[in-house]
């Protein structure tokens, strides 16, 4: 079992013991989504792949929190919000702008890109060093401001 799952399920018998119902319906949604993965592909998940799990489901929580706000419903955008603030505890810690732009500056330099066609070379390298620490849309966006 990786050890992402692993404080996953510590997390769920956690939020058990001290009967918190929210937080532990949003632990057991996460780890349903990932044993869903697990049957389906006949696979056991390391933490890259719980890591992208959670945030899928934090990503598609937003995408919720944005549909909520449209049709004014404060109750909902809430919930949405509680939920993600559950699973972000999950996630490592997110990188700062000085961090993100350094180490756009060093993958940069090793793949030796210089025009806006070889973004995808600078993101391949970027998206395993900033996976579940930064937003990819932001950093896809700082690249191509760098390159173009």
């Amino acid at each position: 079992m990786s050890a992402l799952k692993a404080r996953l399920t510590e997390a769920m018998k956690d939020a058990m013991r001290a009967k918190d119902s929210a937080r532990l319906g949003v632990i057991r949604m996460a780890l349903a989504a990932l044993k869903q993965i697990e049957v389906d592909e006949r696979v056991e998940l390391d933490d890259a792949r719980v890591l992208a799990v959670l945030e899928k489901l934090i990503k598609q929580r937003r995408e919720s929190v944005a549909a909520y706000q449209s049709a004014n419903r404060a109750d909902l955008v809430a919930q949405e919000q509680s939920e993600i603030a559950v699973l972000e505890v999950f996630l490592p810690a997110r990188l700062s702008d000085e961090e993100v732009d350094s180490l756009i500056a060093a993958a940069m330099a090793e793949t030796g890109a210089t025009t806006a066609r070889d973004m995808g070379k600078v993101m391949n390298l970027l998206r395993p060093q900033i996976a579940g620490r930064a937003d990819g849309a932001e950093v896809s966006k700082k690249v191509k401001a760098k390159l173009g």
